[in-house]
């Protein structure tokens, strides 16, 4: 990726960082980097060379949101922060978090004083948030509960395949007979 940067040597650089941080930023583009740091480097970098959103977002295959954002630290001499600024978006669910909704979705709403038999999502939502003060929505409760092998729904115990509960269920398919239909 380092050829991306400046691969015309005459070509005019410098229009947004001071060669200091220009040079601070190539060294560091040597050192081993998370993949997104090192976006938020080149995009700066390209940046001071001239190039366009749209270019960049072409270059280095980022979406115009990324790429704006760094644009605007580069022209604002505030690429020394590359590193400042966590990845992603910030995580609000932690593991106090998810214990507490495992043990929660094991005991009845009952036992905290809820009148209803079963926990919904929306329930689970509002329970924790008065909790522990997480606002979750309803939808990201049954997606945690599903990748912890879990959920809300009702469902009733299926009966076992016993050979008494076969002959109990059992439907019997035969042809009629004429002696059959006179009974």
């Amino acid at each position: 990726m380092n050829n991306l940067i400046n691969p015309e040597p005459n070509k005019v650089v410098n229009r947004y960082l001071t060669v200091f941080q220009r040079k601070t930023l190539e060294n560091t583009l040597q050192k081993e980097l998370s993949e997104q740091y090192r976006q938020r480097i080149l995009i700066m970098l390209l940046t001071d060379e001239g190039k366009t959103q749209s270019e960049i977002c072409q270059i280095l295959n980022c979406c115009p949101a990324t790429a704006r954002h760094w644009i605007l630290m580069a022209k604002t001499g505030m690429s020394h922060q590359w590193q400042n600024s966590p990845i992603g978006r910030p995580k609000t669910i932690n593991d106090q978090y998810l214990d507490r909704l495992q043990e929660l979705v094991n005991h009845s709403p009952q036992d905290y004083g809820y009148a209803f038999r079963r926990w919904t999502g929306k329930w689970l939502s509002q329970h924790l948030a008065r909790e522990l003060g997480i606002e979750v929505n309803e939808r990201h409760i049954n997606r945690l509960l599903h990748k912890m092998g879990l959920s809300t729904s009702y469902h009733p115990e299926r009966p076992d395949d016993s050979l008494e509960n076969t002959h109990k269920c059992r439907i019997i398919i035969r042809d009629l007979s004429s002696t059959d239909l006179e009974k």
